[in-house]
Order: C-alpha cells, then sequence, then structure tokens
C-alpha cells in the first residue's frame, strides 16, 4: 500500500487512491475505535456542546437501547471458506457504494467543527460513502454538494406547504439527486439535559458559555473565531428555500419549530415534485413503513432519532425485521447505535440493506476535521472487513440471520 505523507497535521487526499493507506497525525493515530474519538471531543469540546451532540432525553432510556440492543445476538462464524479478499461494496439506490455504512444527518455540525459539514462530506466523497446533510446544517446546501457530489440531503418540512415546494427545487437545483425527509420530529423532544449543561436553541451567550470558552481554547480559536473572522455570523442555512435566522438569533426556536401539522399528504406532494430517489428517516412502525413505501419512498432508515426524541421509543434494530418484512421491495436502511464493524454485521444480517452513524464521526470531525473523519471511516471500515473475514463472509450478500445467535427472544422471528 502506498502510505500518504503528513503536512502541517492534516493529510492530502487529492493524490491518494481509494482504499489507500494514509499516515494520520499522532492524536488521530492515538484514536483506535470509534469510541476513542468520543474521549478526544469530551476534552476538546465545551461542555454544553459536547453535552448536546452525545446526549439523548429525559432518562436516555433509548439512548442506551440502542446500543444494548446489539448485545441481544452474538455471532455464529463459518470457518475455511476464502476470506482472503473479502468484499464490502453494496449496491443502493443505483450507486455501488465502497462499504455498506455512511453518514448520519447531523444539526449544527459547523458549531463543534470548523465548517463540520464540508469536513463530513468530503471525508465520505474520498472514501465512496453516502454522506446526508441536516436541514439544521449551518452551511448552505450548494456549498456542500460542491464538496461531495453524491451527498444525500435531509429536509424537515417547513410549516407550510408553499414553503415545502420552495425548499425541494432549491434541493433539485442544487444538484442532489437523493433527498431523505425526516418525519419523527412532529414535536420536540424534552432535551433537557442540554439545559442542564448549558445548551439552548438559540445559542444564548452567557458567563457561563464564555467561561467555556476561555477553558477550551482550542475549540474557540480553531472553530468558533475562525469561523466569525471567515465565514461571518453562522445561520441555519437550510431549513427554508431561503436564508435562515443566526445561530444567536431569539427567533431560532421559532424558525426551527417541529412539524406538528405533517402527514402522508405532504409526503405525497414532494414525490410528485422529486424526480430523484426519496427516501423516509424516522419510522419504527411496519405500519408505517408499508404506508411510506405506497407513498413512492425510494427507501426507509429505520430510526429514532438517535434517541433525541422520545424517551424509551423502541432501539431500531430490535424492530428492523419487522420493517423489513413489510416493504420487501424497497431497502431499508438503519441508524441509532452503531459503533463497530460488528453491530453492522448484526444489522445487515436482520435484514438491513444498509446502516448509518452519527456521533462518532461528529466527535472525529470535532477533533481532527477531514482528516479525524477519514481516519473514523478507516477505523470502521477495517472492523467490517476483519469482522467479516472472522464469521467466514466473503462479500456483504453472504450475510444473513444464519450469521446470528439470539440470545434474548424476539417479537419478530430472526
Amino acid at each position: 500500500m502506498n502510505h500518504q505523507y503528513v503536512q502541517s497535521g492534516t493529510v492530502d487526499r487529492k493524490e491518494t487512491p481509494q482504499g489507500a493507506r494514509v499516515a494520520y497525525s499522532r492524536k488521530l493515530e492515538s484514536c483506535l475505535s470509534l469510541d476513542d474519538f468520543e474521549l478526544a471531543a469530551k476534552r476538546h469540546l465545551p461542555t454544553p456542546f459536547y453535552q448536546y451532540v452525545s446526549g439523548g432525553t429525559e432518562t436516555n432510556q433509548s439512548l442506551r437501547s440502542n446500543r444494548s440492543v446489539f448485545s441481544d445476538f452474538e455471532l455464529v462464524p463459518r470457518f475455511m471458506v476464502g476470506v482472503d479478499n473479502v468484499d464490502t461494496s453494496v449496491d443502493l439506490l443505483g450507486h455501488r457504494y465502497s462499504l455498506p455504512f455512511g453518514i448520519a444527518p447531523m444539526g449544527v455540525a459547523a458549531l463543534w467543527a470548523y465548517r463540520g459539514d464540508t469536513a463530513l462530506a468530503s471525508a465520505a466523497a474520498v472514501e465512496n460513502i453516502p454522506m446526508m446533510l441536516s436541514g439544521a446544517s449551518l452551511i448552505p446546501l450548494e456549498d456542500v454538494r460542491q464538496a461531495n457530489q453524491r451527498a444525500w440531503f435531509q429536509m424537515f418540512f417547513p410549516s407550510e406547504d408553499a414553503g415545502i415546494v420552495a425548499l425541494t427545487e432549491r434541493v433539485r437545483a442544487a444538484g442532489y439527486e437523493t433527498l431523505v425527509i425526516t418525519v419523527d420530529c412532529p414535536v420536540n423532544g424534552n432535551r433537557e439535559n442540554n439545559a442542564r449543561a448549558g445548551f439552548s436553541t438559540p445559542v444564548r451567550p452567557s458567563l457561563r458559555l464564555a467561561w467555556q470558552g476561555i477553558t477550551h481554547p482550542r475549540w474557540t480559536a480553531g472553530t468558533f473565531l475562525r469561523t466569525l473572522l471567515t465565514h461571518g455570523m453562522p445561520h441555519f442555512e437550510n431549513n427554508h428555500a431561503h436564508r435562515g435566522v443566526p445561530l444567536f438569533s431569539a427567533s431560532a426556536q421559532r424558525d426551527l419549530s417541529a412539524a406538528a401539522h405533517a402527514d402522508w399528504r405532504q409526503i405525497k406532494l414532494v414525490r410528485e415534485l422529486w424526480k430523484g430517489k426519496l427516501i423516509v428517516k424516522g419510522l419504527l412502525d411496519p405500519r408505517d413503513a408499508a404506508m411510506a413505501a405506497a407513498c413512492g419512498a425510494d427507501g426507509i432508515i429505520v430510526s429514532n432519532h438517535g434517541g433525541r426524541q422520545l424517551d424509551g421509543a423502541a432501539a431500531p434494530l430490535r424492530v428492523l425485521p419487522g420493517i423489513v418484512a413489510a416493504c420487501p421491495s424497497i431497502p431499508v436502511m438503519l441508524d441509532s447505535g452503531v459503533r463497530r464493524g460488528t453491530d453492522v454485521i448484526k444489522a445487515l444480517a436482520l435484514g438491513a440493506k444498509f446502516v448509518f452513524v452519527g456521533r462518532p464521526f461528529a466527535y472525529a470531525a470535532s477533533v481532527g476535521g477531514r482528516e479525524g473523519v477519514l481516519r473514523a471511516i478507516q477505523l470502521l471500515k477495517d472492523e467490517v472487513q476483519r469482522d467479516m473475514a472472522l464469521a467466514g463472509r466473503r462479500s456483504v450478500g453472504d450475510i444473513d440471520k444464519s450469521v446470528l445467535y439470539p440470545l434474548r427472544a424476539y417479537s419478530h422471528q430472526v
């Protein structure tokens, strides 16, 4: 393999062949798993911002369950099958991706990493994996697509049909081919942990927040002040067809108000307007998944919003088999709780076509920018490839329920 050199603590990947090994800064080399990035980000980020990314709602029951559910299964490997050339590539929505995982949408990414959305997008482009840009992002969707021509856009419904039509047209005009509609935010979840940590939307200046800036100088200089000096005050750029309010605006909460009015009629409206691939994200009930398919969705993402909406909502892995059974003709994907290569295998074995990972890539971007995200992708890629070999599966298509040994009874038979 060709090793790429490091300049000024970053990696220049422009001439690095896809899949080639690269050298990373010493800080990132010390991260050996996705969990290590969280520890580094906890030190790097002001406490309110770290808590915003890491927390769930209320008692964090769903947040914990998203991880613990993977322990309900052990793996049954096969041997002597020749695993010297494991193929991790996947066909999804008309494109062949190099890996069976991608980057989930994460709001206000540019708050915890300098130009966070473009760091995520450009790293995903290098590794040929999908990246979803959040509608609650602080960088214009047009700029992010310049960093990744195959990026997906994730929409929250504006409050009126005219706004939905205008935003859909803006996304189309920017050249996006895949539109993801998140439906699990009819009202805002009770993120009381954010309030306890001092985080709010809008972000409110305070002595407490000022002290956090002083005690986290690398974030203050490298992310916050650098953003202000280079790009001005961050705005919510993509909730509407027009530019949204500033991050510190008192009207930010109103501008980001949840879509309690939304029903399946809006999905049908977008389907009529949108000629590209349409994904519905945030479903946990097979009846809703079947309805999404009937409305013309090209795919489903099973998700409980990373445990950030309804506390106690079922872990996506637990309900995945039922949704796969309800939607046999379209790909069913999953996010929430995926951290290891074995998690990816378990989700694929239960019927997921693809999985998405959120928080770990947020942490990686915060501590290492684009290079950090590349390092995180490489670590999970290595795990998937290694774990597939150890499980005796030479391709993603070889992963089925026979690799699983369930430790607990499930409502949907495995």
